[in-house]
């Protein structure tokens, strides 16, 4: 794999965890059944609340709040990440089978998860990490199902690896969770989209150019005609 060491850009610094996870929250439409995975995705039930947005926990929950807070805690409400979430009213309980109906069945609308890797086709790289020496050993969970389940895929990551290695390849080198699943890339850097041309640069954090954004991405990227500034 090529590697692009982080640089220093001058304006905003990188976006934090939750900002990724608030930018996305504002893709979502008022109406949308929604999964989200672990890591980065989990945070974007903290950015929904009043609006008419169904989260689904995998677990087998439908409609999730927020992560919980002291005092709110209820052993049998958690998320994917197993963190503690609060109910909303209407929210259902079903067990894992009917869960997993539902996302094969392709009720989902979205789909948000983490990647470890993202190709150029918009190949998922999720499970396994080479570098760590397990072999074939990972933990791929439901993401497989919710990859070529859901309606779209919007992927929830870091630009780099805490290495410095890009993680928008022209090919992925690790294992494949899902090939040519993915729609929408949203980083701590930019927003991409995922077409039949390749990825384009949509997006980009105050401060950061289309170039600097290419620079550390190792995969090429077309700039949108309405290339613009990310808002929050």
């Amino acid at each position: 794999m090529s590697k692009i060491m982080k640089i220093t850009l001058p304006g905003m610094p990188p976006l934090e965890r939750e900002m990724i996870a608030l930018r996305i929250a504002n893709m979502l439409e008022d109406g949308a059944y929604v999964n989200l995975g672990i890591g980065i995705p989990t945070l974007v039930s903290n950015w929904i609340e009043g609006r008419d947005i169904i989260i689904q926990s995998e677990i087998g929950m439908l409609k999730c709040g927020p992560l919980a807070e002291e005092g709110e805690i209820d052993q049998d409400r958690i998320n994917a990440s197993c963190q503690f979430v609060r109910d909303m009213p209407g929210t259902s309980y079903f067990n894992v089978e009917t869960s997993f109906a539902m996302i094969r069945g392709g009720c989902m609308d979205v789909a948000v998860l983490g990647a470890l890797q993202v190709s150029a086709r918009g190949d998922l790289a999720g499970w396994n990490t080479p570098a760590r020496g397990l072999g074939k050993r990972g933990n791929i969970g439901g993401s497989m199902d919710l990859a070529v389940g859901a309606k779209k895929v919007i992927v929830a990551m870091e630009h780099f690896t805490t290495n410095g290695e890009p993680k928008i390849l022209t090919e992925c080198s690790y294992p494949l969770t899902a090939k040519a699943c993915v729609d929408v890339i949203v980083t701590n850097y930019a927003l991409i989209e995922v077409t039949a041309k390749g990825l384009v640069l949509r997006e980009a954090i105050p401060g950061v150019s289309a170039e600097e954004v290419q620079k550390m991405t190792a995969a090429p990227l077309i700039v949108a005609e309405d290339f613009h500034e990310m808002e929050l």
